[in-house]
């Protein structure tokens, strides 16, 4: 995933927590994350051979590039709303809501303020 700007790709604007989610202990899947000026904030919650899932911040003006995955991938919104767009189709999508961007199917997220989202892999079945 590449994050953007308005008009221009910003390799530079995009930080990686290192550390994953505690194990059992709770948390609030919202605070996890902060925003940072001009980034995309990305923080592994589980990563494994078979999938992975990680929490996003966007900052205004940020998104992530065009791009198809092998792999099924379920976007959903935790904080504001952002534009996934999926075949050419856009979808508006809000907090508390999700979609599923089918493998293979070219997609962009088109941020509309700043957005925090869950975003979950998943890889089997397709060895």
């Amino acid at each position: 995933m590449t994050p953007i700007k308005p008009d221009q790709p910003d390799e530079k604007s995009l930080k990686h927590a290192n550390a994953e989610v505690e194990k059992s202990k709770t948390h609030i899947i919202v605070e996890i994350i902060e925003y940072m000026p001009n980034a995309v904030v990305i923080k592994t919650i589980i990563k494994k051979s078979t999938g992975n899932i990680s929490v996003m911040s966007f900052d205004s003006g940020e998104g992530l590039t065009e791009k198809a995955s092998p792999f099924d991938t379920y976007a959903q919104i935790i904080e504001g709303q952002a534009e996934i767009v999926i075949e050419k189709v856009p979808h508006m999508v809000k907090t508390g809501e999700g979609i599923v961007i089918p493998a293979h199917a070219l997609n962009h997220i088109t941020p509309d303020g700043r957005f925090k989202m869950i975003l979950t892999i998943i890889k089997s079945g397709y060895e």
